[in-house]
């Protein structure tokens, strides 16, 4: 990376606005398995089981009137932190 960008000399870079950087000589990946990790730790998912497709695009929902009300603080901040990667909102 140093001989295609100018860089300093303060050594490999792992760490930048919230990606990790993996680095060898013909490829550079980028991941964002930390950020959301510290998001699954702050909304206590990190247990939760995963699913390629979390819900069934086919199914009709109707509203859940004995369900247990959902705290919308949480689940409004939830969304917002899947919304907005390194302070980029979309």
């Amino acid at each position: 990376m140093q001989g295609e960008f100018e860089m300093s000399m303060m050594g490999e870079l792992s760490f930048f606005l919230g990606l990790h950087v993996k680095q060898s000589k013909d490829v550079i990946f980028l991941s964002q398995t930390k950020y959301y990790n510290e998001i699954l730790k702050k909304f206590e998912m990190e247990n939760c089981k995963e699913a390629s497709t979390p819900m069934s695009t086919s199914c009709y929902m109707d509203a859940d009137l004995v369900g247990t009300s959902v705290n919308q603080t949480k689940f409004r901040g939830l969304i917002g932190s899947l919304l907005c990667d390194n302070n980029k909102c979309y």
